[in-house]
């Protein structure tokens, strides 16, 4: 089973920026997306072969997830708890494992957000914590964080920056600690340069001064039927590149 993950910066662009053609070729069982800063219904996405479930937020151009499935689910839910209005989070069941797509806010500058991120990741980890209990879990998305210092090019500059805060990385290891098993890190713990976010400034990506944010995270008794995680760096369309698991279910 293939999964693609992508944060797209706005799906209505990235459709003309390759974005079916992309998928054509990657021919995944389901693709995650994040940012999709649109209402549901906004762009038809000419993928006829998949289920479209879409999350948006309520307030319009901003943040939403959607996923598109080869394989109806057995049941669906859009959010969680008290985070209800800006579409982060869509929820698959299937006999076998639950798949969950979300998109992690972000701090801000000056980290004027973190208290509500930090309430966001207790919230969440208490959530994938009940469903891990009945079924393994496969988690994706853009988590804006890059966990540890070989997960982005320049960590000394960016040290308590969004996304390479303390608290942000703390809240990583917490999740991970509570038995779930970053799948790229899983497969190649010593890779390095390897990212999957870059700015738009400075010639980020050309000089592949980036951050790995994007993440495929599964339960650990999961971890022995990963068959790879790759990271998509020469696919373009947006600030992310896809992500990407092969699993055997």
């Amino acid at each position: 089973m293939r999964l693609i993950s992508w944060n797209v910066n706005g799906l209505r662009a990235c459709l003309g920026k390759g974005f079916i053609e992309s998928m054509r070729e990657l021919e995944p069982d389901f693709i995650c997306i994040q940012e999709t800063k649109m209402q549901e219904g906004q762009a038809e996405v000419d993928l006829p072969e998949y289920e479209e479930f879409f999350c948006s937020a309520e307030k319009k151009g901003y943040s939403g997830t959607a996923i598109f499935a080869k394989e109806k689910p057995l049941a669906i839910q859009k959010n969680f708890g008290d985070h209800q209005d800006e579409g982060r989070a869509i929820i698959l069941e299937y006999e076998k494992f639950y798949l969950i797509t979300v998109y992690v806010p972000n701090a801000q500058d000056q980290l004027k957000r973190i208290d509500y991120r930090m309430k966001w990741e207790e919230d969440f980890l208490a959530f994938i914590k009940e469903l891990d209990d009945k079924k393994p879990v496969i988690i994706c998305g853009d988590m804006n964080v890059a966990k540890e210092e070989i997960d982005l090019k320049n960590p000394k500059t960016n040290r308590n920056n969004a996304g390479f805060s303390d608290q942000e990385r703390d809240k990583m290891r917490k999740l991970l600690d509570a038995g779930f098993v970053d799948t790229f890190r899983y497969l190649y713990p010593d890779a390095t340069g390897i990212y999957s976010w870059w700015s738009y400034r400075f010639n980020a990506r050309k000089n592949n001064a980036g951050w790995r944010i994007d993440y495929f995270i599964v339960s650990e008794r999961l971890k022995d039927r990963i068959v790879d995680a790759k990271i998509h760096t020469d696919i373009m369309g947006s600030d992310h590149c896809p992500v990407e698991l092969e699993i055997n279910l």
